[in-house]
Order: C-alpha cells, then structure tokens, then sequence
C-alpha cells in the first residue's frame, strides 16, 4: 500500500523530498502523504480505492472529453482545442461535431464537422475501450481574452455514457499575453516610492487607524517629492478583533476590503444623517473615539465598532432616500451590486450570518455554525438570505463606499502623473473560516495549512494558518476564484505584489497536527497561472512585482523574469553566497523591486540594535543559546561587510569606523547611505519603508508569533502633519532623485 500511496502521490504533484535553507533535506512521510491525499478528498482507505485513484489520474485527459479550462498564449494562434472521444475503429464516420466560441461580450462563432472532416490525431486504449483524440482547429487569431466554448457530439449509434448518442461539454478557453504590463515610464526610466503601512497613519483627522483620506494626502506628499508611487499594505477584508483577526494577511476575503479604512466624513449619508451627527457629538461616543485616536497601538475593535455604528445610520438614510426612490445614487450602489455578481452577494450574506449567529451561538468560523448554514445553497442559508435582504444590503453598501474612496485614491495619483501611482499587496491566502472558504469551499484543502520549511529569520519554519488552494479543484473550476482574486486587487492598482510569488509553482503544505517541518511541498499549474496573471495585468494595466524569497525551485526566476514579473529583491538577502559579502549594485537585476526589509523583517534601525534576535530570544523562539549567539555574531559580522560595501561604492567614507567595538549606531545618514547604495542599482523600481526613514526600532509583524507581540497594531510616533514636514524626507527624495534620474538602466530585452 505504501509504494501506492508513493506512486499516487506523484501523480498528484506531492514532492517526495525538499531541502531547507540550511541545506539540510527532508524525505516526505508516508503520514504526510496520506495527510495531503484526504485533504485534496482522495480515497486512499483500501488497495481498490487507490489503485482506482492512479487510474482515474493515468487517464484523466483522455476520459474528460474536454478539459474544463485551456490557457494558451496569443501567439500561440490559431486555436487547437483537443477533444477525447470513446469511439470505435471506423466510427468516425457516423460522428457530427459542432462547437462554438462566444465571447465576453456575447459574440459567438460556431463550426461544424462531420464524416471526413473529423481526423483522430492519436489514440489510446483503455480497459478495453478505445479512445480518440480530435483537434477542434480555429482557422483565425483572436484577441486576448475569455472566451467559452460549448461543443456537440451526435453518433448514430449510441456510444456515450448512459446509452445516450448525443453528449455536449462546456469549456472555458483562456487566451493571454506573454508578459505582464510594464508602464511606459518604466520601459527606459526608474521610479522610486514609500512603503507604509496604512493601519499604522496618525493623522489630525483620522479616527485612530489611518484611512483614504490619508492615503490621498500621502499621494499627493509623494508625488510632491517625485517618488512614483506609494506601496500599501493588503487592504482585504479582516475580523477586526484581536487576537487572531488583525493580520492584512490573513483575511477572510481576498476578494474584497476592510471598511475599517474609510473615512467617514468623506460619505455623504454621514454628512446628511442627523442620527448619525449627534451620535458622534454624544459624549460616551467621543470619549471612545479620543481613547482610539491618542492610543499608541491601533484598536481595531473599537475603531471597527464605531465606525460600523455610524455607518448602519448612514446606510438607513441611504435606504429610505436612495435606495427604494431609484436616486442616481441609489442607483450607482445597484449597478455596483450588478456587477459585483455573485462573490458580492455571498460575501455580503457571509458577513450578515455571522453576525447573526455570532449574537445566537457565539461562533467565530462558518465550521462553528448549526450544519444547516455551511453551504451557501442550503434551503436555511436561502431563507434567512430573504429574511434579511437590508441587512444584506448594508455590507454591500459599505462595500461600495469603499470602492468610491479607493477610486478617489488611484485617480489623485494619475492625475498627479505618477509613474505607477498605488502599490497594493495581494496576501498569499484567506483564513479557513472566512468567506471566500465557505464560498468557494470544493476549492479549499482542508485541515491543511500553508507554511513555510525553516530559514534564518524563522529557525521553526512559518505555519500560516489558513488553507491551500487544491490545485487540481482550482483547474475543475476553471480557475475562476484565482481570476477574481487577481482581477479584483489590480483594480485601481498600478502595481501589485504578489506575496509568495513561488506558491504559483510550489506551495508548502502542513497537515493539521503535524509540525511546520513535517510539510511538503505541492507543484502547482504555474503556466496557466501566470499566464492568467498575464491576462489581467494588460488588461488592468497594472505591473506584477513577484515576492520570490525564501527556498526556491529551478528556474523560477527565470520564468517570472520571462513574464516580465519584477523579482523582489531584500538588501538583507542580496549577498555573494556561500561568502556572506554583500553583493555589488550592478549584481541586481534590472527588471527588479529593490526594498531593505519588509513588515516580516527587522527596520533597519531594528536590524542594527538586533532588535529581532533580542525579542526571539525573550520570546523563547531559539531551541539553544548556541544559536542565538550565533545569530548575534552573525549580525554583528553583516554590519561590518555593510559598512564595507558602502566604502566600495564611495557612499561613506574610507575612514568611517567598521571594526568590532566600534561600529557606530545607526543614524538617520548612515539610513541614507543604504537607501543611496540600493538607487546605484539599475532595479527599476526602489521602495522606501516609512519606518525606517523615521528610525522605528519594531518590526509590525514578528512570524510566528500572535499575541506576545504587538503585531499588525504599531502606530507611526510621528503625525502625517509631522511628516510631510520632516527634513528626512525632503533629504531622501534629493538623493534618489539625483541618482535615479542619472542612472537609466538599459531597454527591457526580455
């Protein structure tokens, strides 16, 4: 049984080993394996069961008659479409097939072919029965696109499944480009921008997290000193409460966005509601949103909740004055809903549930609710969605706000031509018991969670805690979760990074109750998601930087770097391996983003105190001292080769102090020389984190960790007012700017 399970395993893209950072390897277990087969709801319980799961896999393409999704490029035109047809020798002749191909605007083109038409480009025998493969051939190019396609096989005699003579199969066709856009500015040109942290804003005006109207007032900051765009945090949809529910990456939809965000004296019902005015003019209402606004952590809860009361009054003036009397208003949310189809409901009608049953039964995941309500087509879930249609339409309000303000956003950054304008995040997963699971759940893996092995900034390796995708439920469904997903956050994005870019090729599994170390590895359709990526990435035109750190496969690089995805490159991590030397500016890509740290790792005033091994350490996070006095030598020894490597490139001077005892502390200029050594790169593309600019010593997010660290809740010390006046900035954007507009790095040639 186990050389079965070895071999079932294989077939489904289960990696037998894989190797961590420290060179060290690990055999995937046969408990591992058998974990992951139940998880993608394979039947592994007997000898029959499993030899009947490899069979079904031998001979899946030729048994699926078409396959349900086929992705191919545009230049990679005309269309061959393959079929695979039970058929008997000489019984082509009694076969008629006729096939059409409707676009996305609801053109449609249909072909026929009978007798002599049809030509079998291969066969192959299977239990006894023979099978045919016939190219279904476009004579024309099309443009990029979606398109479906419905084909129709009629035989005289009666040759199909259930006697039937007549058998008709739907398909999507997924026609892409070969590369992701790259705006014009970035074709010959660089552009630098600042990473911050929107949650983390302190403003005048906000009301204790930053929101939208901060957002437009750091563009326009930005864009004042020149830089081409502003990187955000994920803004998905969260829980808002602690402990578990704060983390941008850990969301309960990628799909949709934290209306934690937006800035209610911009909603016009806020403006007009008087119930609305005099509950935030109340004194219990301002005493808590003054304990929100001067509070030096960010207080989801109570900032989620106050918020969330002014917008029920806002939605109920919306209702009674827009909404039933079909106002242009009224009208603009119902074309939104239009539009937002399906996800847009369920999401809406997720949220009102759990509100609903959080009051009755106190359930915090969709796996907690009474049976009757896990599926979102159950006859209890359908009525209590007609029972509560306003209810409904509040979250999809709230929804269309958001869109509204996010728009608002994105145009003050064209107009003010920056090169890129916003930068968002798009997180690797959503949590399993959020909506986008209970919505798309045949598509999830369950008791499963996704990882990362070990490396140095996380000697335990990184369980993640929310559900892989299974890969082969993700093609059955024509990858329609992953479209959305990706559509939806290009959408007013001029740029978007992919966090875990290598789990498009391989994705770290952990089975529930095993350990982080215990996981494998699973190989994903990576063509066909690039090329999807592709797709929305013109369409959109929206650029794709690709995360791709940590233990990474053959070649990855170099196809990510053939779609023309922006490798991500970390100062921390850019050295002459084995020798731990830092590596030279012109040993950078061109088609790259270059960054210091990201909200994982260390500031670089945090990296220089060791800040993060001192906290891992009180954190008990290091299994032996020997280790963490290994990681402080380390450290120590970097510091010395990073001011060494700032000497070669004439940054700072020859006689600056670098030996040990004497390496000085970092500053607000040595800060800068980092920041000018990495803009001597020809990446196109420089990002500044806020925090490092203003010397903040904590990292946001320590992995593997939830509430012994303050993570996803640091405010900025410093006011945006503060800010756009600080000297630090105005001294950064005269350095990138003098080297980055000198420095033009050659033509793409990729």
């Amino acid at each position: 049984m186990d050389e079965l399970i070895h071999e079932l395993s294989e077939l489904c893209g289960i990696l037998p080993e894989y190797w961590d950072i420290s060179g060290e390897r690990h055999i995937t277990s046969i408990e591992t394996k058998k974990a992951i087969l139940r998880a993608m709801t394979l039947k592994i319980d007997s000898v029959e069961n499993i030899i009947g799961e490899i069979n079904k896999r031998k001979w899946k393409t030729w048994k699926t008659i078409i396959e349900p999704v086929h992705v191919t490029s545009a230049h990679d035109q005309p269309l061959e479409i393959p079929l695979y047809l039970p058929m008997k020798e000489g019984d082509e002749s009694k076969l008629a097939i006729s096939w059409s191909l409707e676009d996305e605007s609801g053109q449609k083109d249909t072909f026929v072919l009978s007798g002599q038409d049809i030509h079998a480009s291969d066969q192959q025998w299977i239990d006894g029965i023979r099978y045919i493969r016939i190219p279904l051939l476009e004579n024309d190019a099309r443009d990029i696109g979606y398109y479906k396609i419905v084909v129709d096989c009629r035989h005289t005699d009666c040759i199909f499944e259930g006697g039937r003579n007549h058998l008709q199969k739907t398909a999507q066709v997924i026609i892409t480009p070969d590369t992701c856009y790259i705006p014009p500015e970035l074709q010959k040109g660089r552009a630098w921008g600042l990473s911050i942290n929107l949650y983390a804003i302190r403003s005048d005006k906000n009301w204790g997290i930053g929101d939208f109207t901060d957002l437009v007032r750091i563009v326009r900051w930005i864009a004042g000193l020149k830089g081409g765009f502003v990187g955000i945090n994920p803004l998905h949809s969260i829980p808002n409460t602690r402990p578990f529910g704060l983390s941008p990456y850990s969301p309960v939809s990628r799909l949709f966005k934290n209306f934690i965000y937006l800035d209610l004296k911009q909603v016009p019902e806020v403006i007009e509601s008087e119930d609305a005015r005099a509950l935030i003019a109340s004194d219990d209402f301002s005493k808590k949103l003054e304990e929100a606004k001067t509070g030096n952590l960010v207080d989801y809860e109570k900032v989620a909740m106050l918020k969330k009361e002014i917008l029920r009054n806002a939605f109920s003036l919306f209702y009674k004055k827009h909404y039933t009397h079909n106002t242009r208003r009224g009208n603009d949310l119902k074309n939104y809903i239009s539009k937002g189809g399906r996800d847009l409901e369920y999401f809406a009608l997720f949220l009102a549930l759990w509100e609903h049953l959080k009051k009755t039964n106190n359930s915090c995941t969709w796996q907690e609710w009474p049976e009757d309500y896990h599926t979102p087509s159950s006859k209890e879930v359908q009525e209590f969605r007609r029972a509560n249609r306003e209810g409904i339409l509040f979250y999809q309000y709230t929804q269309w706000l958001i869109d509204g303000q996010h728009k608002n956003v994105a145009e003050e950054a064209y107009n003010l031509g920056m090169s890129i304008g916003l930068y968002h995040d798009l997180a690797i997963g959503s949590v399993g018991g959020g909506s986008d699971a209970w919505c798309y759940q045949d598509v999830f893996a369950r008791d499963m969670s996704v990882g990362a092995p070990p490396d140095d900034f996380s000697p335990d390796g990184q369980n993640w805690g929310f559900p892989p995708l299974n890969p082969e439920k993700l093609k059955e469904t024509g990858y329609e979760l992953f479209i959305q997903i990706i559509r939806k956050n290009m959408n007013y994005s001029g740029a978007l990074r992919i966090d875990h870019a290598l789990g498009m090729f391989r994705l770290f599994w952990i089975p529930k109750g095993l350990t982080t170390k215990e996981g494998a590895y699973i190989c994903y359709p990576s063509e066909d998601l690039l090329r999807i990526i592709a797709l929305e990435s013109v369409r959109n035109r929206t650029a794709v930087i690709a995360e791709d750190l940590g233990t990474i496969g053959e070649n990855v690089r170099e196809t990510l770097a053939k779609f023309h995805m922006f490798s991500y490159k970390l100062f921390y991590f850019e050295k002459n391996y084995p020798d731990p030397s830092f590596s030279t500016p012109d040993k950078y890509p061109d088609l790259a983003l270059c960054a210091v740290t990201t909200h994982d790792l260390p500031t670089i005033y945090g990296y220089w105190e060791k800040r993060d091994i001192e906290v891992r350490k009180q954190l008990g996070k290091y299994s032996n001292n020997t280790f963490w006095q290994q990681q402080i030598k380390e450290r120590e020894r970097d510091k010395r080769l990073i001011l060494s490597t700032l000497k070669s490139q004439g940054i700072i001077p020859d006689d600056y102090p670098s030996e040990p005892k004497m390496i000085p502390e970092m500053t607000p200029e040595l800060c800068l020389a980092i920041y000018q050594y990495l803009a001597l790169t020809p990446c196109k593309l420089l990002l500044v984190s806020l925090d490092d600019i203003i010397g903040m010593l904590n990292q946001q997010n320590m992995p593997g960790t939830v509430d012994s660290y303050p993570n996803w809740v640091q405010k900025i010390p410093l006011t945006l007012e503060e800010m756009v006046l600080d000297k630090r900035f105005s001294d950064l954007s005269n350095v990138l700017r003098k080297i980055i507009l000198t420095l033009l790095p050659q033509d793409l040639t990729r």
